[in-house]
């Protein structure tokens, strides 16, 4: 999903709480890993691999400017003809420290993950959760975005607006340029803004 229809997507959601948790969760995301000069590890199930955020946040990491936001993907069965960025398995996890943020993608609780989840957390890593609606998972996170079965959007969407917003979010270079983002936001102002008044 590209600016555009992210954009689309959020003026058909104006007014309802989606776009404010969203935008929260994201902050959250991104103040956490730029703290810490990045260590972001992302974790979906064996059923559910977030490869597609992964590829959002390596592009937000970019045209905003923000590296910190480029994730490890850490899938639960990478096998041995993976290239790198995919071959990264549940070991990472139990080598995660304090200053590490883990992303957790589920849409359900698997006990394995559950059991990776609290022990990274222990070892003084900051969690966060999307996906599974309450449980075990969203109690052991330092913040969680629930997005229930039945919900008017769907995982995927849910995440296509994270990681938009983590990397909007982000604060402007210091140089002075603007940024895609920004250009394609002020794009989208002009030509939805309202024809000027005729005297």
């Amino acid at each position: 999903m590209d600016a555009v229809r992210v954009a689309l997507l959020r003026e058909v959601l104006a007014g309802t709480e989606w776009l404010g948790a969203t935008r929260r969760f994201a902050g959250v995301l991104r103040g956490s890993v730029v703290a810490h000069g990045g260590g972001l590890l992302l974790v979906g199930t064996p059923e559910y691999e977030p490869w597609h955020l992964a590829a959002h946040l390596v592009d937000e990491a970019a045209w905003s400017g923000t590296p910190e936001l480029a994730p490890t993907l850490v899938r639960q069965h990478p096998r041995p003809g993976d290239p790198a960025h995919l071959a990264v398995g549940p070991g990472r996890i139990a080598a995660a420290r304090r200053g590490e943020t883990l992303l957790v993608v589920a849409p359900g609780e698997p006990a394995p993950l559950l059991e990776r989840v609290h022990d990274a957390r222990r070892a003084g890593v900051t969690v966060l959760a999307l996906g599974a609606d309450g449980g075990e998972l969203a109690a052991m996170a330092h913040d969680a975005l629930a997005v229930p079965a039945g919900a008017e959007l769907d995982l995927d969407t849910v995440q296509h607006l994270v990681s938009a917003a983590a990397g909007e979010n982000a604060e402007v270079p210091a140089r002075g340029r603007h940024g895609f983002r920004d250009r394609v936001s002020r794009l989208l102002e002009v030509l939805t803004a309202p024809p000027p008044a005729s005297w």
